[in-house]
């Protein structure tokens, strides 16, 4: 996925709201933008970080400049969570994800489980329908080892239960965690500040849901993914009941 115009560079002052970012341009201008990630971006808000801005000239925004990457040690991290899905698809039609490759249609936010929309249903003829699933992971805090999630989800245990059960029904499931970052080598669930959704994860494993970790290239030009990398078992097991 290619930036049309690139991205612009900024240095990060503050995030706040979740919405809403303070930064300042290269040539000193300051500005407020809009942040496209409600989430906690944990290790991704510090104040004078660089930081990569696109431009929105469209007159029903109040922001003209959008929160789209930050620069930690070194690295740039995607932190826009409306990318992941597409994201995804790229990696799907470019046979990235081989067991996923063959399904000529891909359905987006179709209806399923408890009043819930999945983000792809992959159909091919005689081939078992695929539920997808896709999580935003820009969380790392031991080099090489990409996490999620950096904070408390019911919503993404809720989507694993859900995966489970379209799996007991007969059709594949599937659980793609794509990360905005290409310093990852290694992919983990983060039990240790979620162990529900570790449970979770653990469940819908043993439920026959599949699960792959894609990295991606980012650069202020493209974000483009990768390929997978291997997910990590937890190092220890849960007992207690979902």
């Amino acid at each position: 996925m290619r930036f049309d115009p690139p991205l612009v560079p900024a240095t990060l002052l503050q995030r706040y709201k979740r919405f809403l970012f303070d930064a300042v341009l290269e040539d000193g201008t300051p500005f407020t933008g809009s942040c496209p990630n409600t989430g906690s971006m944990r290790g991704l808000t510090t104040p004078g970080s660089k930081i990569w801005v696109s431009l929105h000239d469209s007159p029903t925004r109040k922001y003209r400049h959008m929160f789209e990457m930050v620069e930690v040690d070194g690295e740039r991290v995607g932190i826009n969570t409306g990318l992941p899905n597409r994201l995804t698809e790229e990696a799907i039609r470019a046979g990235l994800i081989p067991s996923l490759a063959g399904y000529e249609t891909i359905l987006r936010e179709q209806r399923y489980g408890r009043n819930s929309r999945i983000d792809f249903l992959l159909l091919n003829g005689d081939l078992p329908n695929v539920y997808v699933e896709v999580k935003n992971v820009h969380f790392c805090r031991e080099p090489g080892l990409a996490e999620f999630p950096d904070t408390v989800t019911k919503r993404g245990a809720k989507h694993l239960e859900e995966l489970g059960d379209m799996a007991e029904a007969g059709h594949r499931a599937v659980m793609i965690y794509l990360i905005q970052r290409h310093d990852c080598s290694r992919f983990r669930i983060c039990g240790d500040l979620d162990p529900f959704y570790a449970l979770a994860f653990e469940r819908a494993k043993s439920r026959g849901v599949e699960a792959y970790a894609v990295d991606c290239h980012v650069s202020p030009e493209e974000i483009a993914p990768s390929g997978l990398i291997p997910i990590e078992d937890l190092g220890y097991r849960f007992s207690a009941p979902l």
